[in-house]
């Protein structure tokens, strides 16, 4: 674990210029500075950086960190939780270690079988825990939000937790996530309203604000929609590209704008960048995609390209992406 963070942290520095990586230095899921340091003490048993880091994003509102902070640490607890139940056992009552733990309880329970009925047991525990973590943070609720999805809550339920998510921060990136999936569970085939939902959420965010890609997301989400809509016409990736093309293009570029707000090869934006290379790609818009590559430098992320194969392997499925656009510009297609 220490050496692959020591390896990041080496090919961070040598990735400053935004020239393309080279296939052996692409790294899976690397997390940024600030997380780093509290993954490498949880690998050693230790909890102290995790719980000053997850205080500082909720002491400084900076809630879209705190989501993904939060989420990443619960991944890790899932195969080494020994610092998370020494934390909680040292402070049972501390907001953050309850973050982690509401999230671990989500991962657990969703890969199986019986999701829909493990989740539903779980969703008054976690809405008991958002309830306790005051009156300014979202992220608990998102939780919430991602187990009342997972277990198939009917609309009335969800949308009570919907209101106390956005009460507390209308902008969180992390709840209109959860939202535009339900909405996209519940209503397959439903593009125009995921693509309507996603583009007034972004077009009443501050310019800098995460949520506005929430248009690429919907966008991800039409293209990679299958099954049939309810008027009985197909919802496969292609009709969402003949029906909604220019508004899947509005998506790409509302996303190209954000990032190129961040510097090249940074790990924040790594994610915002993979999927916006998976889009513009689905959109045949190679030599724009190639730039998000550029931009990209070493860093993948699971999402989306996890979701894009049935072989577990997103780290293969980006090379082999990212091989295809570099070909396909050297003969000269766009």
């Amino acid at each position: 674990m220490l050496r692959a963070f020591l390896r990041t942290a080496a090919v961070r520095a040598r990735s400053r210029s935004p020239r393309p990586a080279p296939d052996d230095d692409v790294l899976l899921d690397a997390p940024d500075d600030r997380l780093a340091p509290a993954l490498v003490a949880a690998a050693r048993g230790e909890h102290g950086p995790a719980a000053g880091l997850l205080a500082g994003t909720r002491v400084n509102a900076e809630w879209d960190h705190r989501d993904r902070y939060a989420t990443r640490l619960a991944a890790f607890a899932r195969s080494r939780s020994g610092w998370l139940d020494t934390w909680r056992a040292a402070a049972p009552d501390d907001p953050d270690a309850l973050l982690v733990a509401a999230r671990l309880t989500v991962h657990r329970r969703w890969d199986s079988p019986a999701r829909t009925e493990m989740l539903r047991q779980v969703i008054p525990a976690l809405v008991a825990a958002a309830e306790a973590a005051g009156p300014v943070d979202p992220v608990p609720w998102r939780t919430a939000l991602d187990a009342a999805r997972g277990a198939h809550a009917p609309h009335a339920e969800f949308e009570r937790l919907w209101e106390q998510a956005v009460r507390r921060s209308p902008h969180h990136y992390g709840s209109h996530v959860a939202a535009l999936e339900y909405l996209a569970d519940a209503s397959p085939g439903a593009h125009g309203e995921c693509l309507d939902f996603a583009e007034t959420a972004a077009q009443d965010a501050p310019e800098d604000a995460l949520v506005r890609a929430l248009p690429l997301r919907a966008a991800f989400t039409c293209l990679t929609a299958t099954g049939t809509s309810a008027t009985g016409t197909s919802a496969d990736g292609a009709t969402a590209v003949r029906t909604h093309r220019r508004r899947l293009d509005g998506a790409a570029d509302r996303a190209t704008a954000l990032s190129a707000a961040h510097p090249a090869a940074d790990p924040w934006a790594a994610e915002l960048r993979n999927l916006l290379v998976y889009v513009l790609v689905r959109l045949e818009r190679h030599r724009d995609a190639a730039e998000q590559l550029r931009l990209t430098g070493p860093y993948v992320t699971s999402f989306p390209w996890e979701r894009d194969t049935d072989d577990p392997d997103p780290l293969g499925r980006f090379v082999q992406v990212r091989a295809d656009v570099r070909a396909r510009l050297e003969t000269g297609a766009h």
